[in-house]
């Protein structure tokens, strides 16, 4: 007759240890020291074999008839139940040194391999270190969805909503390599995905006003700092790349016979080789620039070693210092400025503007018929654009 928790609770210790059975292999053994447990009864290739399932009454006669069925399901499959069990267990224990540390290091290292520029790969490392401060030393199977919600309410407390909401895209990163690695189950930042503030997009700050740039371009000629600086401006106002790109760049990319720049896909944000044509006001400061920096690696090296590129802030800390505030006018802006005013001009096909600024076009079949990448229109378009720039300056 099966069992009932009313049964069950009346069921006192004896002498012996006996065992009262529910059906189908279920029984609970009654100890000499009062406790209950579960077992399971089962066969395999005709031998007997037991499965202890819990203790009354941590595990109910509901949950314990629950891991009945469960075995009887994976017997059915020609699987062991008890085999299963410490297979589970031993994942468990291999878990327990498969930190979220240890696992944001090995996929770090991936991104590495796959040739992610190094933009993304600091991002990245900064990141998992915010992530790291928290939970970094816990298992990664131990980490739940409330334990990651408090580091990221951490960042949005701050008010730094985009930075939150791309923390939590990374650390699911790290949770998505972990599954694919055998060591989690499952990505706990799902769940989370509606849970941050949404931040408000604020797009750079640009000038797209003929006279307020021309006033702009006259003051960066006459910055009277750094001269690489001035030309990392000039050349960022003239080529209209990402600032990223420019001081990134390496003199084994220049190609000054044919006036082109060309751009490895490793440096690119949308991970394409990208060629970018050189008007002659171009190739007249990176002429200068050549002689400034032409022995090292970088056409803008740091200040403090020639093996790195100058740092990202330079730019911008350029036009704060000629009294342009980050709302009037940013390195990042001078692809708005160009995007805005050739495409005002109506002398240029929108696609040539995109396929200068780098945009991939994000329709398939457009993108199949886009592979010649307008090239001469955009050496036109160059030229145009420098000469646009000179003939505001000099108003």
């Amino acid at each position: 007759m099966p069992l009932s928790d009313i049964k069950i609770k009346n069921l006192k210790a004896e002498e012996k240890p006996y065992k009262v059975s529910d059906f189908e292999g279920l029984f609970i053994l009654i100890k000499v020291s009062g406790s209950k447990s579960w077992r399971f009864k089962y066969r395999v290739d005709g031998k007997e074999k037991l499965l202890v399932i819990g203790d009354y009454p941590a595990h109910s006669l509901a949950q314990a008839r629950k891991a009945r069925d469960a075995a009887k399901a994976l017997l059915a499959q020609g699987i062991d139940p008890n085999e299963a069990k410490q297979e589970e267990k031993r994942i468990r224990e291999s878990a327990k040194g498969e930190t979220f540390k240890k696992l944001g290091h090995a996929f770090l290292a991936k991104q590495r391999k796959e040739g992610k520029s190094k933009a993304t790969l600091d991002k990245t490392e900064y990141h998992l270190k915010l992530a790291n401060q928290d939970f970094g030393h816990k298992p990664i199977t131990e980490i739940t969805a409330p334990t990651i919600l408090k580091t990221l309410r951490k960042v949005e407390a701050k008010g730094n909503y985009e930075t939150a909401h791309r923390l939590r895209a990374r650390i699911g990163s790290v949770f998505r390599y972990a599954v694919a690695s055998g060591v989690a189950e499952q990505d706990p930042t799902y769940a989370l995905r509606d849970a941050l503030i949404r931040p408000t997009r604020v797009h750079r700050a640009a000038i797209t006003d003929p006279k307020a740039l021309g006033q702009l371009m006259r003051e960066v000629a006459q910055f009277d700092g750094q001269a690489t600086t001035r030309i990392g401006l000039q050349l960022l106002a003239l080529l209209a790349q990402r600032p990223g790109e420019i001081r990134n760049a390496k003199w084994e990319e220049i190609d000054f016979a044919n006036k082109v720049w060309a751009i490895p896909a490793e440096k690119m944000k949308m991970r394409r080789d990208h060629l970018v044509p050189l008007p002659d006001q171009a190739i007249a400061l990176l002429d200068e620039l050549r002689r400034l920096n032409g022995n090292g690696e970088y056409l803008f090296p740091s200040l403090r070693t020639w093996k790195r590129p100058m740092s990202e802030n330079t730019l911008n800390a350029a036009l704060r210092r000629m009294g342009y505030s980050g709302e009037e006018m940013t390195a990042h802006g001078f692809r708005a400025s160009f995007s805005t005013l050739a495409n005002e001009s109506g002398l240029w096909h929108a696609d040539a503007i995109e396929r200068a600024l780098a945009h991939v076009e994000k329709n398939e079949v457009r993108r199949a018929y886009a592979r010649g990448e307008h090239w001469d229109e955009r050496v036109r378009l160059a030229d145009w654009w420098a000469g646009y720039l000179a003939d505001v300056a000099a108003v």
